[in-house]
């Protein structure tokens, strides 16, 4: 995990033993890998994501993410959070006042177009105009007094985030998706079992749990053709049953 150029994560609500916990994916094109702690910091966090990370790490905008302890690590801030937190604002706002949020979601949504086109080999003059939203963006998030006081919160949390370069990472590598989404689709059949089994009765359950999935979901990952082929090849037999002829040779 911490060789992935590319890392995605999530977490969700568990409980072990009725006490609130969480539970934290983390996937790679190679790898997915779950752990259920007590508490979601960036203590959890760095267990697999160091803070010499040298991939970029695709989070939401969770506080742990934000810690002084990961500030070296090249993030991309997930664009459907942000859309959300700009959505939240613009329901509230009136004439003028929704300029700034809609001239933001605007940006936000050129430019995961232009990724897209990108990746399906239409994109024309890429490079130039991803710098232009890089521009773009920067100077709508220039450093200002803003009348509106939910707008000012908008450009100060979203420019906090753009400023070590968290928005359009996706630009700058093609490796980056925009979102976490496969994050989240990785921790979405937890909240299932959460719901089955109302988490883990103990601290080795919940491990013995974190490490199972870890292992099949990667078994699948990287090619496995269901997930009850991946607990045969793992606990199965692992030498040939010996032939009956073999094992009850007729007599001379």
């Amino acid at each position: 995990m911490a060789q992935a150029p590319v890392t995605y994560t999530d977490d969700t609500s568990w409980s072990i033993h009725g006490q609130a916990a969480h539970r934290m994916a983390f996937d790679t094109d190679q790898a997915r890998v779950y752990q259920i702690r007590n508490q979601h910091r960036n203590e959890e966090v760095r267990e697999l994501i160091p803070s010499n990370y040298a991939g970029v790490m695709v989070t939401d905008r969770g506080k742990s993410y934000e810690a002084d302890e990961l500030s070296e690590v090249d993030q991309q801030k997930c664009l459907d959070h942000l859309k959300r937190n700009i959505d939240e604002v613009l329901e509230t706002k009136t004439g003028r006042a929704r300029g700034f949020g809609l001239t933001l979601k605007k940006i936000f949504r050129d430019a995961r177009q232009l990724w897209r086109d990108q990746r399906a080999g239409k994109a024309k003059n890429f490079q130039a105009r991803a710098e232009k939203f890089e521009q773009k963006l920067t100077y709508h998030l220039r450093h200002r007094s803003l009348k509106d006081k939910d707008n000012q919160r908008l450009l100060d949390g979203i420019g906090l985030q753009h400023d070590p370069g968290r928005v359009l990472q996706f630009l700058r590598n093609q490796a980056v998706e925009p979102t976490n989404n496969r994050a989240e689709r990785a921790v979405r059949p937890a909240v299932i079992a959460r719901k089955l089994s109302h988490g883990s009765k103990n601290n080795r359950g919940a491990e013995a749990f974190s490490a199972f999935t870890s292992v099949i979901q990667t078994a699948v990952k990287r090619g496995a053709s269901s997930t009850f082929s991946a607990i045969n090849d793992l606990i199965g037999p692992k030498t040939p049953a010996v032939s009956a002829t073999k094992a009850h040779a007729p007599p001379p």
